[in-house]
């Protein structure tokens, strides 16, 4: 049973192979929940997730209790929802919980459940994480765990699918596609009753805060951030893969758990598509957590972090990566269907090197046009991401409008970077103490 203030704690016991731990494996590792509470609201439940600090780790780093209090609030059959769209190309720590440790997930599940007085709950996962979450159904089933018997929907595949409004949009039988709002999902949801909906990894930390207390959680990571978290890392390290590390750890100690550098590293994406292109000198030391980022124009986000190397273009993979975010939108806004779309074909315009020359400025001045309007921020994430760009890489940049081989060794109309940060397979939980 873990009940070390050390890590691994959302990873231990995963098999290396890739299998799914069975109700029995994960009992034997976890032990089982507390009992329920005599309370509808569980008060209890969400003072200690309160004292413990939690944040979502689906990317906007809300408070956790302050979630779970504004749904426990409503009226009615309140609904959970546990998100598991991870539309984000870059990461795959959900998908490593749901396909590997999907009793975790669902036991935080039921402790949300408890904790709003919750009379439904709805797993929301893509399509291959499925069969290991019915299977994990089916065997708590056997063994009477659940007060409520989770629902598993199957949700599309793509980036704007885990946006809140989204995602109950699709389970009320609509489009995915985001909602303006207000109401918000914990004031109007699922079906029309306030619906709490959160992040699997952020529900698996509930899991354990429910069985072993808010001090234990706080016993690793900052005041501030304290916990474990989830990192997805790729691109230009040895040994790629899903990471838990203590909230706040350098970089540079991400880099070398993953094996270190496979080749020099010219900067690094993190937070995933709607993060930040940060200089790797410049950031080598930072710590990773919110705060710090912050001060150098970014963000974990989703905990993606990707590692792009010296003689790759950045200009060519910020217009891919721009030119994928035009295309996944949900066409329904002007920001998007505008905007997006003109940011997308300046960019690409110049890293072919056949840009005006003064596409710097009128990607400025459309960027400060989309933000902060349309019903969700799929716009605002772009243009944060290529706005890092344009610094990050101002050197190719410079190179690019002027029809220049760029430093990056890529010359106008190139094939692009080396190094992708497409969709890659989900990894198998790699867990560092």
């Amino acid at each position: 049973m873990t009940t070390s203030d050390h890590l691994p704690r959302l990873l231990e016991g995963l098999h290396s192979d890739g299998r799914p731990m069975s109700l029995r494996e994960h009992l034997a590792q976890h032990g089982p929940l507390p009992p329920p509470g005599r309370r509808s609201p569980d008060s209890a439940l969400i003072e200690l997730v309160e004292r413990s600090g939690l944040r979502g780790r689906g990317g906007a780093n809300f408070p956790t209790a302050r979630k779970l209090a504004s749904v426990a609030a409503g009226g009615g059959r309140r609904v959970v929802v546990a998100n598991g769209a991870e539309g984000e190309p870059g990461s795959a720590k959900d998908k490593v919980m749901l396909r590997q440790a999907p009793h975790l997930v669902l036991d935080g599940a039921a402790m949300a459940a408890q904790a709003v007085g919750a009379a439904q709950v709805i797993v929301a996962a893509l399509a291959p994480a499925v069969p290991a979450l019915l299977s994990a159904v089916s065997e708590r089933d056997a063994e009477r765990v659940d007060r409520i018997r989770p629902v598993v929907v199957t949700i599309p595949d793509r980036f704007i699918a885990g946006e809140e409004s989204a995602l109950v949009n699709y389970l009320n039988q609509g489009p995915g596609l985001p909602t303006f709002v207000p109401p918000r999902p914990y004031e109007r949801g699922v079906g029309g009753r306030p619906t709490l909906v959160q992040n699997v990894e952020t529900l698996s930390h509930m899991a354990l805060i429910a069985r072993h207390g808010p001090d234990w959680f706080r016993a690793i990571g900052s005041r501030e951030e304290p916990g474990s978290t989830l990192v997805t890392v790729q691109g230009a390290l040895r040994h790629p893969g899903v990471y838990e590390v203590v909230r706040g750890m350098r970089l540079s100690e991400l880099v070398g758990h993953a094996g270190g550098p496979s080749a020099p590293i010219q900067a690094f994406l993190i937070g995933g598509y709607a993060g930040a292109w940060l200089p790797a000198g410049a950031v080598w030391d930072t710590p990773l957590s919110d705060a710090a980022l912050r001060q150098q124009g970014g963000t974990l986000g989703a905990g993606v972090v990707l590692a792009f190397p010296e003689g790759a273009c950045g200009v060519a993979e910020t217009a891919r990566i721009m030119t994928y975010l035009a295309e996944e939108s949900a066409g329904q806004c002007g920001p998007c269907v505008n905007g997006l779309a003109a940011m997308a074909q300046a960019t690409e315009e110049l890293a072919a090197g056949t840009a005006r020359r003064d596409v710097v400025e009128r990607l400025q001045n459309w960027a400060w046009q989309v933000t902060g309007r349309g019903a969700c921020h799929h716009p605002d994430g772009a243009v944060r991401m290529l706005a890092s760009a344009l610094r990050t890489f101002s050197s190719d940049v410079a190179a690019h409008r002027q029809h220049q081989v760029c430093p990056g060794g890529k010359g106008p109309g190139g094939k692009g970077s080396k190094t992708s940060t497409a969709r890659t397979p989900a990894a198998s939980g790699r867990q560092r103490r």
